[in-house]
């Protein structure tokens, strides 16, 4: 069970600069440390092409997107950089904005054509190269500018919520969940993502899949045959096993199939206290009202009688439909008639907020879809 990531190769002279001036030796070197006089030097007067890659295969623009500068990666592309330009892994630009979330850098390139929906030869697209570095920021502006896919998976049928809950970046599986993700996904390997978040030990990550999802996931088996539960006890995480067996454990349903094939257990107490409204009224009718060995009632009493039984049937009536619908929500006074349920600011949570932009990834509820304003 492994698969592999995005791997943007370094060297010391271009993506590490250290405390020293780095030496500026050519366009890749300028790109990746944002030195445009250089780069003009190198593109105006040396007549160095900015479309060619460099000896490992990357080219100027890829290192420029990766350290956010989006003015040479304007610049660059103005004097000819392909935007879809693919290295020797088939990886564009925009894969390397989204390793570091260089959100301007993604700006530039999408508006003048780079595809948000490119792969890779493992079938990565920026949406699952932002999951595994936990750029949520950088994922939530790609899918609400560009409309990127955020729940496609690639060529081992990892989503970018396996991603985010192999990695362990809660903040990012709170974002897709909120999106609706789908959380019951199985790649090749019959893993869901809470499968991947057992494995590796993330306590937060397994937390936030569990609370959100349902007691179906945590049974659910990979091509092993092993439970989320069984691969955490297997890889020896104290923290996570027992939270996961705790929680599947309290997700069982004994009482499954044992009365009325599991319906009883499922309205919870609703059958309880509708047999007992019933022989109630059927108490009230042979002791009371037709009792034969009491005297005959006057018609006041018997009217009493029967309106008490009437209201008995309309209590169960109401009970049904109190135990079995939805209740729905209670509109503002104000709201009554003049706004629709998708106008509502706790239906329609707008993630272009500057509270929302600034970080604050736990104030998702995943659960609910609502965002969380504490005071």
């Amino acid at each position: 069970m492994a698969s592999s990531e995005i791997e943007v190769v370094s060297s010391s002279s271009v993506s590490k600069p250290n405390n020293d001036q780095p030496p500026i030796l050519d366009i890749f070197t300028a790109s990746a440390h944002g030195d445009f006089n250089k780069l003009r030097t190198f593109v105006e007067q040396d007549g160095a092409s900015v479309s060619l890659p460099d000896s490992n295969g990357y080219y100027a623009l890829q290192w420029a997107s990766l350290n956010n500068f989006h003015d040479i990666a304007h610049y660059l592309i103005q004097h000819g950089a392909d935007v879809n330009a693919k290295d020797n892994m088939q990886q564009t630009a925009l894969h390397w904005a989204a390793v570091r979330g260089s959100t301007l850098a993604a700006d530039v390139l999408v508006e003048n054509g780079a595809r948000v929906e490119a792969a890779d030869v493992n079938g990565y697209r920026a949406v699952h190269v932002a999951a595994q570095y936990g750029q949520a920021a950088f994922l939530n502006h790609i899918v609400v500018k560009y409309h990127a896919d955020f729940d496609v998976p690639d060529n081992d049928g990892w989503s970018p919520l396996h991603w985010a809950a192999y990695k362990g970046f809660a903040d990012t599986i709170r974002l897709l969940l909120f999106r609706d993700a789908s959380q019951g996904r199985q790649d090749k390997d019959g893993c869901t993502p809470l499968h991947w978040a057992a494995l590796r030990g993330n306590a937060e990550a397994c937390t936030v899949l569990v609370h959100a999802g349902t007691k179906e996931e945590l049974m659910v088996k990979d091509n092993s045959g092993n439970t989320p539960v069984q691969l955490a006890y297997d890889k020896g995480h104290r923290h996570v096993a027992p939270f996961l067996s705790n929680q599947q454990r309290a997700s069982r349903n004994y009482w499954k199939g044992k009365l009325c094939s599991g319906i009883v257990t499922d309205i919870g107490y609703a059958p309880i206290l509708f047999c007992t409204i019933i022989f109630l009224s059927i108490l009230f009718i042979n002791s009371v009202v037709a009792a034969p060995n009491l005297k005959k009632i006057t018609a006041v009493v018997g009217l009493w009688a029967w309106t008490a039984l009437s209201s008995a049937v309309g209590s169960l009536i109401m009970f049904y439909k109190c135990s079995s619908k939805d209740p729905g929500y209670i509109k503002r006074p104000g709201d009554l008639g003049t706004q629709s349920d998708t106008e509502d600011p706790l239906l329609n949570i707008d993630l272009n907020s500057s509270s929302v932009w600034m970080g604050n990834w736990s104030q998702l509820c995943p659960t609910c879809k609502v965002y969380m304003i504490f005071f």
